[in-house]
């Protein structure tokens, strides 16, 4: 779920809990957790909303001063509905973050790992790209996404993306600037080394 930046703060202190999007079909579930730039947040209602509808209350809930200011920014299709999700920040710990840091690897564990990253491999339009991009952040911790991707001939955003994919395995940690291997990345990537020179 894509959230604008000014949004972020507020959302994380609980002082935004309302956003507005122009969906042709609905794309949250209340009650799910997203993770989103601004961080972890809980969907707890999905609403379509007629326009003429939407409160100044919600507007000032969703950063606007007036219902009007909503109306004007809502990107998309004006033909689709408007949905209003009321949110809150999950400040919860992170599934990905014990999973990261878990590095005591049993043989299934590694077995697990080379599968989903196998797949990921081959679903990739661009060729194997899961080995040579674990060695890059090992070899490179916290050089910025856009010299990495340079480095290896990919543009930023799709190279950033990949990484994530990665990140949701437990595999790698995002820094201030750039990335690192967590623990069970550097655990996942030693083994692969010594049992096949490969990854």
């Amino acid at each position: 779920m894509l959230i604008e930046r000014r949004l972020h703060d507020g959302i994380q202190d609980g002082s935004i809990t309302v956003l507005f999007r122009r969906w042709r079909a609905p794309q949250a579930v209340a009650g799910k957790v997203y993770r989103t730039a601004a961080g972890r947040i809980v969907v707890d209602e999905v609403t379509v909303v007629p326009l003429a509808r939407i409160t100044a209350r919600d507007a000032r809930a969703a950063g606007y001063r007036s219902a009007d200011e909503v109306r004007a920014d809502l990107r998309g299709d004006p033909m689709s509905p408007v949905y209003r999700l009321r949110v809150h920040p999950d400040h919860g710990t992170d599934p990905r973050d014990e999973l990261a840091g878990t590095a005591d690897l049993t043989p299934a564990d590694v077995e697990a790992i080379t599968a989903r990253l196998t797949r990921l491999d081959r679903a990739s339009a661009i060729g194997p790209w899961t080995g040579a991009t674990l060695r890059l952040i090992a070899e490179r911790p916290a050089v910025r996404a856009a010299d990495l991707a340079a480095s290896v001939g990919r543009e930023t955003a799709p190279f950033k993306l990949d990484v994530r994919k990665l990140k949701n395995l437990g595999l790698t940690i995002s820094l201030d600037t750039g990335y690192r291997l967590s623990p069970r990345g550097r655990a996942y990537l030693a083994h692969a080394a010594h049992t096949t020179g490969n990854r």
